[in-house]
């Protein structure tokens, strides 16, 4: 009552408005920063995914590489430090890979001499001596069934005959197997026929053998070398198409 109208102003509901936002950044204000933030992670994501896709292209080129390499290497020392220290001792130098050439020669030779009637009966009499020693003949029974499996002059007793599948390890799952032998089961209702299956669980030379009958083993078209590539390729050697057939 006692103040002037020039001391009593209202309350401009504007002008407060414009100064309490005022104090704080805007939505507006942020958006700018925050975009200028999400392109550089989308751009590092890209990045990354792009360096990790060329890096593990380089893996999967450079891998077999190093490992033939690396085979092929290690197959070259290991033969050709049979012989070059003898050359080493009568002519005073090495040379790298002739000690290979005499080790190969040297095997050649070998299959040669074991092919005539005097090798074959010096074998046999060297495997009679070795039978004869307590653990020795253990340890050289399984080598020589596992090199049976190589040896293309030992067609009688090839390890593997077929390649076949069966329903394993249960109804709805099949398993690739290889036929190795067959047996008869006598029994009081009759003979019956058992075919023995092995089934590789780690690599080739390591698995499970089954007695399946004949109506328990389906035939494909696959030969044995196609079977072997397909479980030594964790199954990606695998054809688009598997035929069963009669033999």
């Amino acid at each position: 009552m006692g103040k002037s109208e020039e001391e009593i102003q209202p309350l401009n509901p504007e002008d407060s408005l414009v100064e309490i936002t005022t104090g704080e950044d805007s939505p507006k204000s942020k958006s700018p920063r925050h975009g200028h933030s999400t392109s550089k992670e989308v751009a590092s994501a890209v990045t990354s995914s792009w360096v990790s896709r060329r890096f593990l292209s380089g893996c999967a080129v450079l891998f077999p590489l190093v490992v033939t390499v690396y085979v092929t290497w290690w197959f070259l020392t290991f033969f050709d430090n049979f012989f070059s220290p003898v050359y080493e001792a009568l002519f005073g130098f090495h040379v790298f890979g002739l000690g290979f050439v005499t080790s190969m020669a040297f095997i050649f030779c070998t299959g040669v001499f074991v092919s005539s009637w005097l090798g074959s009966l010096l074998l046999q009499v060297g495997e009679w001596i070795i039978k004869k020693l307590p653990l020795v003949k253990h340890i050289y029974s399984a080598a020589k069934q596992v090199s049976a499996a190589v040896n293309p002059a030992n067609e009688t007793t090839q390890s593997f005959r077929e390649c076949v599948l069966i329903r394993h390890p249960r109804n709805g799952e099949y398993a690739f197997g290889f036929i190795t032998g067959s047996t008869l089961l006598q029994d009081v209702h009759g003979d019956v026929q058992l075919f023995s299956v092995y089934v590789p669980t780690n690599h080739i030379y390591v698995g499970d053998v089954f007695l399946l009958g004949k109506q328990d083993i389906i035939k494909v078209n696959l030969s044995v070398r196609e079977g072997l590539e397909i479980v030594v390729s964790v199954g990606m050697a695998l054809p688009q198409n598997l035929m069963s057939i009669q033999r």
